[in-house]
């Protein structure tokens, strides 16, 4: 049995094509842009960076979909482990804020014909809806960010302890897991 879903506004349907035709595009963009930061952290290779990237980007597709209401927590999920891996890349706090922010700049250039053609209210509301998510996203990494720089920094009494990095594998299946996630959403809706 498929989700019931609500249709989309014509602005978020514009919005969703204009990012469907364009996500590799979007994702290479993106992906060389944090790939210039991945020298930090060796034991977390780009291919699964990339991949997350992939993930980020196909679940923000989607929130400009029927599957909007659905993808939400997947977002939130997604952008959380995304902050984990980036202390586990070696990141510092703004440094995974300006990742995200980046993926808004690409964001803005990318959908700004598709959004200059569309009714001003409708383009407001579809600006400001894709915005509001960004936000959210980027406030879910600063929190998965944060915890994972507790976790490896403190035990139960306060005290420093040395701290292993996430393995590799541990990353990616977490990646796949959020990637099963947002496929099964995909096959229910159809």
């Amino acid at each position: 049995m498929g989700l019931v879903v609500r249709p989309s506004n014509p602005a978020l349907v514009a919005v969703g094509r204009s990012l469907r035709e364009h996500r590799d595009q979007l994702l290479e963009q993106w992906s060389v842009w944090v790939g210039s930061r991945l020298a930090q952290a060796p034991h977390i290779q780009r291919p699964t960076v990339d991949r997350h990237l992939a993930l980020l980007v196909d679940i923000l597709i989607e929130f400009a979909g029927p599957l909007r209401r659905q993808v939400t927590e997947l977002w939130y999920s997604a952008c959380e482990v995304y902050g984990q891996t980036a202390a586990a890349r070696g990141l510092a706090a703004g440094e995974v804020v300006e990742e995200i922010q980046q993926l808004r700049e690409l964001l803005i250039h990318l959908l700004s014909d598709t959004v200059a053609i569309l009714p001003a209210r409708q383009a407001m509301a579809a600006v400001l809806r894709l915005n509001r998510m960004l936000d959210r996203g980027l406030a879910h990494a600063v929190v998965g960010y944060t915890d994972a720089l507790v976790e490896t920094l403190l035990n139960r009494r306060g005290v420093p302890i040395v701290a292993t990095e996430p393995e590799e594998d541990e990353v990616l299946q977490r990646v796949e897991q959020l990637e099963e996630e947002l496929t099964q959403l995909r096959q229910m809706n159809r």
